[in-house]
């Protein structure tokens, strides 16, 4: 009998530490295309990128979601970003043309993960270009909790025109 349940026990660890391994981050709500979660924008700037992203998205299709954390729940940026898009399907399912701006403030760390649609328009170098010498440099200039997205949307924007 203790031979049977030996390999048991070791059987049943192994599969809920697997299982916990392949948890899902707790994802933060959809709730426009601003989700400011970590509170780094003030009331206007949020408004502002709201409107400016909204008017993007009429004029080329593209869907353009940005999201601020308060920590990645111990993810790295990329994984969590991969998974938060898929979570929420941002972009038109048939052109995959979403994009999706993470913020983090815990492990201080912006990312762009990129629909495949728009892969040839926002690059890995443009998405790199977009952090290091416009957002970056707003959250060195500004203080915070505030981030300010003013020069973003003519940089970003020219990149993302059909």
């Amino acid at each position: 009998m203790r031979l049977f349940l030996t390999p048991l026990i070791l059987v049943c660890s192994l599969l809920f530490s697997l299982s916990a391994l392949a948890a899902e981050p707790e994802f933060p709500k959809l709730s426009g295309r601003v989700v400011d979660n970590a509170k780094l924008l003030s009331a206007a700037t949020e408004q502002d990128l709201n409107r400016q992203l909204a008017v993007q998205e009429q004029r080329t299709g593209n869907q353009i979601v940005v999201v601020t954390l308060p920590d990645l729940q111990g993810y790295e940026i990329s994984d969590y970003g991969f998974q938060l898009g898929r979570h929420w399907g941002i972009g038109q399912k048939d052109k995959n043309n979403g994009a999706l701006l993470i913020i983090a403030m815990k492990e201080r760390k912006m990312r762009i993960e990129v629909g495949y649609g728009l892969e040839g328009l926002l690059t890995d170098a443009r998405s790199a270009q977009i952090i290091q010498q416009i957002l970056t440099l707003n959250a060195d200039i500004y203080p915070a909790p505030y981030v300010k997205f003013q020069p973003l949307p003519a940089f970003c924007w020219s990149y993302m025109a059909p």
